[in-house]
């Protein structure tokens, strides 16, 4: 049954919804109105002397959900003596103490800071043997409708609709059950791992029949990685290709999503299909791009009955006729297109997305890993430098768990070697590398790396990036190793941005005092560097405004190996020629560490190199379409107005 009811977080009708859906500006604030329908319906329960039946999820979603009970608890007394959990799945095998059973991220990210006792924790057992689990599978079961069943439920849901670990194909009538793990779902968490061949294959779920019986389900979403399948969730059918397709017909499911995640729902994406709109610059702009691409005509080609049967009439009759109309847009599209980043010395700037003076400018590229900047803009990078500008970059961190065990061993063991032949003496460094290799070789799977290793891992990653730079012409003073501590983890899971991280960001742009800076705002990066990064670029900037170094610096924003902007929102494009995309894929060759097989690739099987050059062709060939100059690859970005 769809809905047609009106969101009040955002105001928009939900026509196309077949589910009921809450969208909030941020992951911050959506988590604190979750756990806050948690502890108000705790209190009830209390209230009435009953137990409350949580069933709870893990990944990257529920963690600020859990912070905010923590803080409840804490800080507002919230209690959870009377609150039972049951989880919704757990890796098979696994043990509970490690670093990657859901067991352990319970216990840390929730259970060891409140009040619930010990016995109401139920994670599936990830230890027993083959035999056993079918025979366990019917006793967690019976456990739940001994309770009286679930009351809330919260989910996350997988690149492949997955809700739980039911995959694809997974039937609505599914029990609890050992599932195979899809193969997108074990690329998604290789990182973890350390690898696509450590990641379990199996996992041990709760049905989806069991979670089509709790009494309240809440799903959760954060990211634009996540708006595609959310969109086949909401507005698609119900099918089992997308598991959470099912949540279509229980009675009382909501999802909780923020606005990436949100973002290619009708009443976001297209909000004139929906109801009557003010038409403002940007939203003409996406709807008559997204016209001409969707109908394949370049925009000068579109027509009045074009857009009076694609739900634009109203545009049309407040700005038209289409023939004015196409000529606006192709005129602001046209102007986005610049060979000079870093602004065309002695022309006229009115027209043209970046400023002509000062004609030789100051720029500063930040990269949150050491390969961000040949990958996501290697050719504007390169070109920056051959006008003239004094380019400088500073890497954000070391990137040092995207290395292989296996090349850090190679790493110290050369080093070994070459001290033993040479009789080279240096204890401290001679340890260092001993140290590393004797830790590499008896590593175990998921074992957090010794700081040895991330300091060889580092160094690994600090060469290939200086590498880079004298490929492009940088000279040594022009690189700035800035290494965030919020980074320096040893592990996937990072600490929140501090202000340490703040104020190294700040001293580096006072130093450098730019005309330009370029930062990456690929939020889709499934580890979340970027977007730690990019926070403390933002208010670091924001810190420094009242400065007079400030009154001329312009933030552009790229993006990374995870998504490109959309062709409605670039400001900038650089076009590249065929010699100048091969000129980008050595620079990224420099990289070697990250060829052949890289740690983190997402569910995205192809290298760095591919994914950069597959998406500048493709922002290219939008161009083209769109009916302007077609050139072999075009570099994208947008302005952020501080």
């Amino acid at each position: 049954m769809l809905n047609s009811h009106i969101d009040k977080a955002t105001g928009f009708e939900k026509r196309f919804e077949n589910i009921g859906t809450t969208v909030y500006e941020n992951s911050a604030i959506a988590s604190k109105s979750v756990a806050r329908e948690i502890a108000d319906l705790i209190k009830k329960k209390q209230a009435q002397k009953q137990p409350c039946i949580l069933g709870l999820a893990t990944g990257s979603s529920p963690k600020g959900l859990y912070a905010e009970l923590v803080r409840l608890h804490k800080e507002e007394g919230v209690s959870f003596n009377n609150v039972i959990t049951f989880n919704l799945d757990e890796y098979y095998p696994m043990q509970a103490d490690s670093i990657n059973s859901y067991v352990r991220f319970m216990n840390e990210q929730l259970f060891n800071y409140i009040d619930i006792l010990p016995e109401n924790c139920h994670v599936p057992d990830g230890t027993l043997t083959k035999e056993r689990i079918s025979d366990y599978c019917s006793q967690y079961e019976a456990k739940i409708e001994a309770l009286g069943g679930i009351d809330l439920q919260i989910l996350g849901i997988g690149g492949n609709g997955h809700i739980g670990f039911n995959e694809s194909g997974s039937l609505q009538n599914s029990k609890t059950r050992l599932v195979a793990l899809d193969h997108i779902t074990r690329v998604a968490a290789s990182g973890d791992f350390s690898g696509l061949s450590n990641t379990p294959r199996t996992a041990i779920t709760l049905g989806v029949k069991k979670i089509m019986e709790v009494k309240r389900v809440i799903l959760m979403a954060w990211g634009e990685g996540k708006s595609n399948i959310i969109k086949a969730s909401v507005e698609g059918t119900v099918t089992n290709l997308v598991p959470a397709s099912f949540l279509q017909e229980h009675n009382n499911a909501t999802f909780v999503l923020d606005q990436g995640a949100a973002s290619k729902l009708t009443r976001i994406n297209t909000p004139w299909l929906v109801e009557k709109i003010t038409w403002t610059d940007s939203l003409t702009r996406k709807a008559v791009l997204g016209l001409a691409l969707n109908l394949k005509k370049p925009i000068l080609m579109l027509t009045d009955a074009d857009y009076i049967e694609n739900g634009m009439s109203d545009l049309l009759a407040d700005s038209g006729p289409a023939y004015d109309i196409n000529i606006t847009i192709f005129n602001k599209l046209q102007h986005t297109i610049t060979g000079w980043p870093g602004g065309k010395p002695n022309a006229d700037d009115t027209n043209r997305p970046e400023r002509a003076e000062p004609a030789k400018k100051r720029v500063l590229i930040f990269s949150p890993h050491p390969d961000d900047d040949i990958i996501s803009m290697g050719g504007t990078f390169k070109r920056l430098h051959e006008q003239g500008h004094e380019v400088h970059i500073g890497y954000q961190t070391s990137g040092n768990i995207a290395v292989a065990d296996d090349e850090a061993l190679r790493f110290a063991s050369f080093v070994c070697d070459y001290n033993d032949k040479f009789g080279i003496e240096n204890k401290e460094a001679d340890s260092i590398y001993k140290n590393a290799a004797t830790f590499l070789k008896n590593k175990k799977n998921s074992e957090i790396d010794s700081p040895e290793v991330r300091y060889i891992k580092g160094l690994i990653r600090k060469g290939e990036a200086r590498s880079t730079c004298h490929y492009v012409g940088i000279p040594d003073e022009q690189i700035h190793f800035m290494n965030l501590p919020f980074y320096e983890t040893g592990t996937i899971e990072k600490k929140p941005i501090g202000e340490e991280d703040i104020q190294i960001t700040m001293d580096l742009i006072e130093k450098i005092k730019p005309h330009q800076i370029y930062a990456a705002g690929d939020l889709a990066d499934p580890h979340g560097t970027h977007k730690v990064c990019l926070d403390a670029i933002f208010e670091g900037v924001k810190r420094l405004k009242p400065k007079k170094l400030m009154n001329d610096c312009w933030v552009w924003l790229y993006r990374g190996a995870w998504q490109e902007w959309g062709i409605d929102e670039i400001e900038m494009a650089v076009p590249m020629g065929p010699d100048q995309v091969l000129e980008k894929r050595k620079g990224i060759f420099k990289h070697q560490s990250q060829k052949d097989g890289v740690v983190f690739q997402g569910a995205d099987s192809r290298e760095f190199w591919q994914r950069a050059e597959d998406r500048n062709k493709e922002t290219a060939d939008l161009y083209d379409q769109l009916g302007l100059s077609h050139y072999a690859a075009m570099e994208a970005f947008v302005r952020w107005k501080y």
